[in-house]
């Protein structure tokens, strides 16, 4: 991992965070479900930022693996560290995609003081959060938290 990819930003809704923090309580290790071969290979944390109306960096985590494949085999490996209650729910997020990637992470704590999107901003020089989510620097990691 280099410098450069110290953490990784994941977009997320409201609905999944909420579920996700609820989860944390009662759970080591949890994969956060993307809709095909996306994400980071290699970093060390992991950043959560939630989606309109919210706009906030709320979480953190570290980083275990990414792991790409079929996405029945997944949820049978893995669906329990998800946030959906059941097959159907996954399903229907992942649409018609045969292939999902998981991005499994420990250590979830939520911030005391989320960071707001004006703070992320003016450490990166972006103005729009990519939907799908973005590398950052430990020095811009640490300007931020």
């Amino acid at each position: 991992m280099t410098e450069e990819h110290y953490a990784y930003i994941l977009v997320e809704d409201q609905k999944w965070w909420t579920r996700r923090c609820d989860k944390n309580k009662n759970s080591l290790v949890h994969s956060f479900v993307r809709r095909g071969k996306v994400g980071p290979k290699n970093t060390s944390r992991l950043l959560f930022y939630i989606k309109l109306p919210v706009r906030q960096i709320k979480g953190i985590g570290d980083f275990v693996e990414r792991i790409t494949g079929s996405k029945d085999e997944l949820w049978n490996l893995y669906g329990a560290e998800t946030v959906f209650g059941n097959k159907e729910e996954y399903d229907a997020f992942v649409g018609g995609r045969s292939n999902v990637t998981l991005i499994r992470f420990k250590s979830m704590e939520e911030l005391d003081k989320p960071i707001g999107v004006g703070v992320f901003q003016a450490a990166t020089g972006i103005k729009k959060m990519p939907n799908g989510g973005m590398y950052l620097s430990k020095e811009t990691v640490n300007q931020m938290v």
